[in-house]
């Protein structure tokens, strides 16, 4: 099983560290079916209960500021395939043009006001419910990353490709005033590949050693934890 789920990557992905992988989630079959049922039944739950929260949400962001509701950005899922990542926007409708990918904490003048507020509280994180939905993401799984720090991978760190990216991971929680850690910083891209990405990354393939709904479930009340 695991020779033929190696065979069927891609070749960016096709190095020996990434099939000791293939071999841990080739067992783990049981486990990502019923993870996959729970993504589905979790989301849609989810949906319907916040349909009219993200209706209030989606009033007050048209009403702060010019742009649209939801901000897609194209990351880097499972299998190193591109996706679109839906997001509540947070920012001004032409933020990419006039700074890079990486948002340097609350002193990033492209947040809105209202948008600091849907970071602070990962609010503007809900909306990849839809994502988790249609299958390109989960509930709980390595945060994608956009192409460019991709390319920065070693062997090792493609693995954690191997699996569908997560609205919330071990790594995210660790990390959750990486906005602030970066705008401390000269080169926030240079610390942020040096310094954090190495590191999201060893946390992200330890998730993957030990993948089970149990790790999912207690990722979910550590989120909420954070979050509160």
């Amino acid at each position: 099983m695991s020779s033929r789920l190696f065979g069927k990557l891609p070749e960016s992905m096709q190095n020996e560290s990434v099939e000791k992988y293939c071999n841990i989630i080739s067992r783990k079959k049981t486990t990502l079916f019923f993870k996959r049922l729970f993504d589905i039944v979790f989301s849609f739950c989810a949906l319907i209960v916040l349909s009219f929260p993200f209706l209030i949400i989606a009033i007050i962001i048209v009403s702060d500021s010019k742009g649209g509701v939801f901000f897609v950005q194209k990351r880097v899922g499972r299998n190193n395939k591109d996706f679109g990542i839906i997001k509540f926007r947070t920012m001004v409708s032409n933020a990419s043009e006039i700074g890079g990918e990486l948002t340097n904490g609350d002193t990033d003048s492209r947040i809105t006001k209202v948008g600091a507020f849907l970071r602070k509280y990962r609010i503007d994180e809900l909306s990849q419910l839809f994502n988790v939905l249609a299958g390109s993401m989960s509930i709980i799984g390595p945060r994608p990353e956009v192409r460019h720090f991709v390319d920065c991978y070693n062997d090792e760190q493609m693995a954690t490709l191997l699996v569908k990216p997560g609205i919330s991971c071990s790594s995210s929680i660790a990390f959750a005033n990486e906005g602030d850690l970066l705008s401390k910083s000269d080169n926030p891209d240079e610390f942020y590949v040096k310094e954090i990405l190495p590191e999201k990354a060893r946390m992200n393939l330890d998730y993957i050693k030990n993948l089970s709904l149990i790790s999912d479930i207690k990722i979910i009340f550590n989120t909420i934890k954070e979050v509160l």
